[in-house]
């Protein structure tokens, strides 16, 4: 089947892109425990972002299982399939000039080497939301810890299915001693030099 799909090439590149938006585009990756605040620090950089007349958009777990992934279930098998898909569609939102935010639990390590290997490693922005289990199950704002405890819900990373922290992320944020706002002001130190078109 592969030997028939033959990719087209279109005359408007990445690079075109990224000089008429006078920015480059890459992905940014939030990674953590549910309830670590991902979702939050991300929704706020990406304000700043947009404030900034920066090209962005935003993949988050629930939206993305609610629709392209709708088919998938928390086994780890299924787990890896939902990485690698929301790997695709960053790379053609990269591709397309956009900074893309992204922000999963993706709790396997192997699972984030192959984002990076899709989007390529110089597009790739690994950010770790350090927050611990005990702080997490205290938010529980949606309330899934309170489920997992008590059996009803099964694969619950950091309950009953194991999360692999990064080891060597681009920045760790730990949500217990610093704000939003402190939170955005280190990514945005990182990642400026990267924004930047010339």
């Amino acid at each position: 089947m592969k030997e028939n799909i033959i990719p087209h090439s279109y005359k408007i590149s990445k690079e075109a892109r990224n000089e008429k938006n006078k920015h480059n585009s890459f992905l940014i990756w939030f990674t953590g425990l549910s309830g670590s605040g991902k979702s939050t620090i991300a929704n706020a950089l990406e304000s700043k972002l947009f404030d900034h007349n920066i090209k962005t958009y935003t993949l988050d777990g629930d939206n993305i299982r609610n629709g392209i992934n709708n088919d998938l279930s928390f086994s780890p098998e299924d787990r890896t399939e939902n990485i690698r898909r929301i790997a695709e569609v960053a790379n053609l939102l990269v591709d397309a000039g956009i900074v893309t935010l992204a922000a999963f639990v993706s709790p396997y390590r192997k699972d984030r080497e192959g984002i990076k290997e899709i989007v390529g490693a110089a597009n790739f922005i690994e950010i770790f939301i350090n927050t611990s289990i005990e702080e997490c199950e205290k938010r529980d704002v949606k309330g899934l810890y309170k489920k997992a405890r008590s059996g009803e819900l099964k694969n619950f990373t950091g309950i009953d299915a194991p999360y692999e922290a990064p080891l060597h992320p681009e920045i760790e944020i730990k949500t217990e001693q610093f704000t939003v706002e402190e939170s955005v002001t280190k990514i945005m130190e990182v990642i400026n030099e990267k924004l930047s078109y010339e």
